[in-house]
């Protein structure tokens, strides 16, 4: 990898940081591409453990935005679920070619905008929280988040479908994968322990990311609701091309 300039890195590590705290003030498809970013400067891996205390922080903040406004019965299907998905990625991160899962997630996240867009003209009714589905999406979520903290589309492919109030649906998906990446903190850990230096790194990002949190959140709430929801399928139809083309070596 090309050295960076100092200044440079710099501007690439803020940039990241701002889009996990606008991630976490409600718009979580942002945030996925910030392991992208940072990859420009260091390993996708290394970036991913790098952004995990990043994360966690903003988590705190989201979680305070939006402590009044989540769906529990989504939540109760997710969670465990998410869990089993970060604990099969902790099992499976040494052997698992990471091109291939960057371009199944960038996979399901086109086919579902796709999806979305071509039934538009078709009178749907929201669908409500379903066991199965819920506890399969989670799964893949909780995976895909270990993997690169790309776990949005999955939860979106389950979740936008019952048309949630935008801001229950930004307080869902601000506190599962709070719970997420503070279970995700240990594997990390274990794979590549996190050191003082690193910390530090990581703290000096803080700021960025506190703005991003607090930015997220305002647009969250003054966005009109179907604005909203294109917003967040473009974000995820982008995000997902994106990763498509990094799997296949276009970058």
């Amino acid at each position: 990898m090309n050295e960076l300039n100092p200044t440079l890195y710099i501007w690439l590590a803020s940039l990241g940081a701002f889009l996990v705290g606008l991630s976490k003030g409600g718009l979580p498809a942002v945030g996925m591409l910030s392991v992208p970013i940072l990859s420009l400067a260091m390993p996708p891996m290394k970036a991913a453990m790098m952004l995990l205390p990043i994360y966690v922080v903003s988590d705190m903040v989201g979680i305070w935005l939006y402590r009044h406004e989540f769906s529990v019965p989504n939540l109760r299907l997710l969670v465990p679920a998410g869990i089993l998905g970060v604990a099969i990625g902790w099992a499976t991160a040494s052997w698992m070619p990471e091109h291939v899962i960057t371009f199944l997630i960038g996979l399901m996240g086109v086919a579902f905008c796709l999806n979305a867009w071509l039934r538009k003209n078709q009178v749907s009714q929201a669908e409500p929280a379903d066991p199965m589905k819920g506890r399969f999406w989670g799964a893949v979520s909780g995976f895909t988040s270990f993997i690169s903290h790309a776990g949005a589309p999955p939860f979106q492919i389950y979740v936008l479908p019952q048309k949630l109030r935008k801001t229950e649906y930004a307080g869902t998906a601000t506190l599962f994968f709070a719970l997420i990446n503070w279970v995700k903190i240990v594997p990390y850990h274990a794979i590549r322990p996190y050191t003082l230096e690193g910390l530090w790194s990581a703290a000096f990002l803080v700021p960025a990311a506190l703005v991003g949190t607090v930015t997220g959140a305002y647009l969250t709430r003054k966005i009109d609701d179907q604005w909203f929801f294109r917003i967040v399928q473009l974000g995820l139809l982008g995000v997902s091309l994106k990763l498509m083309a990094d799997s296949l070596g276009f970058y």
